[in-house]
């Protein structure tokens, strides 16, 4: 049976958030409302939890993961990152983006595409999200909380609950979530990608 986490969207309480981030600590798999719609999350190299995450949502090893980070000295110890690309990610973040780039040696082989050897990496605007994150001193492994055959996430953090209480250890709920996911841009070949179109705005990338 999953814990139920009511955070406040402007002042999450401390104790609140640090109660999250042991539990995930100590391997839970959490649902949590992002800058875009609901994801899920789990500690990075909880080896359990990504497959726990593939089982949910039925993915195969060629879907990308993401890294949520709290900001760009966290996220430049696991992606490679030139200065071009920098300044582009720079003007969109902290938002609604996923940004693929090559991963570096701290990615565990798990969560790299078996091909590409790239991951996805975002930084959300999001109070609860920043929170979670500063507590953790690390990044929040994470996928879109999609059910497989349904095209959009669920949007309420007690739904997630009735519907998903055997399979999570955690839903975190600060109000009502969004529907769309991120837009992802692929940086991996150097020049921008949109590989799909979501919550952020892709005019800068086109």
């Amino acid at each position: 049976m999953a814990k139920y986490f009511d955070v406040h969207p402007d002042n999450p309480q401390p104790r609140t958030i640090g109660s999250i981030a042991d539990s995930i600590r100590s391997g839970g798999l959490v649902a949590y409302p992002t800058d875009s719609c609901y994801a899920l999350g789990c500690k990075m190299g909880n080896r359990e939890g990504v497959d726990r995450i593939r089982s949910i949502r039925q993915l195969d090893d060629r879907h990308h993961f993401t890294l949520v980070c709290e900001n760009f000295a966290q996220l430049g110890q696991f992606v490679i990152i030139d200065n071009d690309v920098f300044r582009a990610i720079k003007a969109s973040t902290p938002g609604s983006y996923t940004f693929i780039l090559p991963a570096t040696k701290e990615v565990p082989r798990q969560l790299q595409h078996p091909k590409k050897k790239t991951v996805g990496v975002r930084i959300p605007d999001h109070v609860v999200v920043q929170a979670l994150l500063a507590e953790l001193g690390e990044p929040l492994l994470s996928s879109t909380l999609l059910l497989p055959d349904e095209t959009e996430p669920m949007t309420q953090g007690w739904e997630i609950k009735d519907r998903l209480d055997h399979v999570l250890d955690m839903v975190v709920d600060s109000g009502e979530c969004g529907t769309l996911p991120t837009t992802v841009i692929d940086f991996s070949s150097g020049e921008a990608e949109i590989v799909r179109r979501g919550a952020g705005d892709t005019t800068r990338f086109e």
